[in-house]
């Protein structure tokens, strides 16, 4: 029907146009009027042929521009409007989301004396339904003495897309017949507001239906609805009637399968079936490699990616954000700059998120410069890319900047939302900016109307309790609106580690034992600071504990890339092929640090063992084994970069710094927490971390 009226109205401007250069007067004569078209060429042709009275061509030519309001005004010349003109203005309205005007026309109709059919009257409640009006289209149909199988499908549908599936599903329940579109209508409601369990129960009625069989976008549906509950053997199930119906060729069929199996874990298995794809779009490409992402096969992600390179066919938006930001996830620097680099070969928009993931990347990966070259290049950076780089000059020893660039994105106009002032208050812990930082926690809602959420309140804690200002932080505790979550307890035990407040961290480990019973972190904190008292009894429980409950310690590792390969050390690793030369130059290097000064910092050495026993534990601490190896395996003057899996230790960080300026070195490390930048024996965080 859509179409045949597509072209009586395009035969019908075809036949205006010729009639209206023609030599020939028209019969009627025309009224007196003002020209109220004469704006460009297309206006002259509307005011002559208003002045022949051929308003229903008029009013055609009008549609056709999009321009509804002014059809609208000269419909009131028409004297009997035909259906046919009345479709044309109910499609415009429809079209343009012109609501006021699509119930002009319907009070016009009504006015006319003209009894609509139920074409007419589909059209009246499809414009109702597109133009957002479920109480218009819900009274015309209900006025409707005659309704067929399309008047009852457009209001399952209307309402179904905007989640009103109750209203719908009395609809469906009521309708005398249904088709494939009333079934995927229903379905894909449910599925598109989170209801996969009645969406899979209504396919089931569905298949037990003589007249009613599967279609792609009902299989597509269905199979969105398995994946939402993660419920592999209900996807096979569907998969199987897939096969028997012979729907297994369609492309958004393959697409739903594919994705299927990959949220419900199967990666195998939706990598079979994406191989099997006779073509693939780009949303196929990137489901895929999001997949392997998610799934921490970073890896095969990486690998699958650049296959997509291979083949000519060009990354998206979203395939690029997602890789870079799995980049940052893994310190994958060198494989984010081959992506930058082919970014710049193919042309980026810099105004677009991969921009601002770039910014996230080198942020995360410590190549803080980069980040910052990446950021100029913004013509108007989005506030994800003010974010990134914010954080990433906190993390990495340079808190002045941070600030810096936070006061100059509020001179840009742009609003911080609750991550920038996260990276923000790092940036005051990581200098120790106590009264900054807290005059920055109430701005948060008194300046910016923000409200404070769990993290700023571990900001705060994690900055107070760092400078042993333990009264302000509890107090702030006692008046959160919200229970104090593990980040904010953590936070307030590493204080209480570095003043030994053995009475508040008792508390703040109880706390944590409750919330995460099972992390070792808490544990061995509390050990560290019973031995740092010559608790050792109370050490002695500790371990107990662990061994009760079946915590076991996280091994501390760390790891670097020498030419492109990737080498891991635990501490006392003796793995390592080049072991024999890390170990002497190891023994070497301790007389050197001896000689400039150096004496082990033995506080946090759990064991209550001999002291000489107590610094050969130390000596061999995984990042000083990777750093070893660094220096031992690059020229001289290589910067160094070793990333570690836990906290630095105190000892480790002292010996860094001696490292840095025997070496001439710049070293680099990546801990749980920070970057640390050791440069002529100094660090960035100056010594507070």
């Amino acid at each position: 029907m859509k179409s045949r009226i597509s072209v009586f109205r395009l035969l019908c401007l075809k036949n205006v146009i010729s009639s209206a250069f023609s030599s020939q007067a028209y019969a009627n004569k025309p009224l007196p009027q003002r020209s109220l078209f004469k704006s460009s060429p297309k206006d002259s042709l509307v005011d002559r042929l208003c002045k022949e009275n051929k308003y229903n061509e008029a009013i055609y030519v009008l549609c056709e521009q999009n321009r509804i309001r002014e059809a609208i005004q000269i419909l009131n010349r028409v004297k009997k409007p035909s259906a046919s003109l009345y479709t044309a203005l109910i499609q415009g309205c429809r079209e343009s989301g012109a609501l006021e005007e699509g119930r002009n026309v319907h009070k016009h109709i009504n006015a006319s004396g003209l009894l609509p059919g139920v074409v007419i009257c589909n059209r009246l409640l499809d414009m109702y339904v597109k133009c957002g009006s479920l109480v218009d289209a819900q009274n015309m149909f209900d006025q409707m003495g005659e309704r067929d199988l399309c008047s009852w499908n457009t209001m399952i549908s209307g309402y179904a897309k905007v989640g009103l599936l109750k209203e719908a599903r009395k609809l469906f329940d009521e309708m005398p017949e249904r088709d494939n579109f009333s079934w995927s209508a229903m379905i894909s409601g449910f599925v598109r507001h989170d209801r996969p369990e009645e969406a899979l129960e209504l396919y089931r009625m569905m298949q037990k239906s003589e007249n009613s069989k599967s279609n792609k976008f009902t299989l597509s549906s269905v199979l969105a609805a398995s994946a939402a509950i993660l419920c592999l053997r209900v996807g096979k199930e569907i998969h199987g009637h897939i096969m028997r119906i012979g729907m297994d060729s369609d492309e958004v069929v393959w697409n739903a399968l594919s994705d299927m199996y990959g949220k419900c874990g199967s990666i195998e298995e939706a990598r079979c079936i994406f191989d099997k794809m006779t073509t693939r779009d780009i949303v196929t490409w990137t489901t895929m490699i999001d997949r392997y992402l998610e799934d921490g096969r970073v890896q095969e992600g990486f690998d699958l990616f650049s296959k997509l390179m291979r083949s000519g066919m060009r990354p998206n938006e979203f395939t690029f954000a997602g890789v870079l930001n799995a980049c940052a996830d893994h310190i994958a620097e060198e494989v984010g700059k081959q992506i930058h680099a082919y970014m710049m070969r193919v042309g980026f928009d810099s105004f677009s998120f991969p921009a601002s993931a770039l910014v996230h990347m080198y942020s995360k990966c410590g190549n803080i410069e980069n980040a910052k070259r990446v950021f100029n290049y913004m013509p108007r950076p989005h506030l994800v890319s003010w974010t990134s780089l914010i954080t990433g000059y906190a993390q990495n020893g340079q808190p002045e900047k941070a600030l810096r660039y936070f006061e100059l994105l509020l001179k840009s106009g742009t609003q911080p939302n609750h991550i920038t002032f996260v990276g923000v208050l790092s940036a005051c812990t990581h200098a120790g900016l106590v009264d900054e930082g807290l005059r920055y926690f109430h701005s948060i809602k008194e300046k910016h109307g923000l409200t404070h959420t769990a993290d700023h309140y571990a900001c705060i804690i994690d900055l107070l309790s760092r400078s042993g200002r333990f009264e302000e932080a509890e107090n702030i505790i006692r008046k959160m609106p919200m229970k104090p979550d593990k980040f904010l307890w953590a936070s307030l035990l590493g204080g209480c580690r570095i003043h030994g407040n053995l009475e508040l961290a008792e508390k703040a480990a109880g706390a944590l034992f409750e919330i995460e019973p099972e992390n070792p972190a808490t544990y061995v904190t509390m050990a560290n600071i019973y031995a740092t008292a010559g608790r050792w009894d109370k050490v002695a429980t500790i371990r107990k504990k662990m061994v009760g409950r079946r915590v076991v310690k996280k091994p501390g590792l760390s790891w670097i890339e020498i030419k492109r390969k990737q080498h891991v050390f635990l501490v006392g690793d003796t793995s390592h092929p080049k072991s024999k030369e890390i170990y002497e130059f190891l023994g070497e290097l301790s007389k050197k640090m001896s000689e400039e000064g150096y004496v082990p910092d033995t506080n946090f050495v759990l064991h209550d063992v001999e002291e000489e026993q107590k610094e050969q534990n130390l000596s061999y601490h995984s990042e000083k084994l990777a750093v070893a190896f660094g220096i031992i395996s690059t020229p001289p003057g290589t910067p160094i970069k070793v990333f570690k899996n836990l906290r630095t230790c105190v000892d480790c960080h002292t010996a860094l710094k001696y490292i840095s300026k025997i070496f001439s070195r710049k070293i680099i490390v990546r801990d749980s927490n920070r970057f640390h930048c050791f440069e002529e024996g100094n660090c960035s965080c100056k010594d507070y971390w």
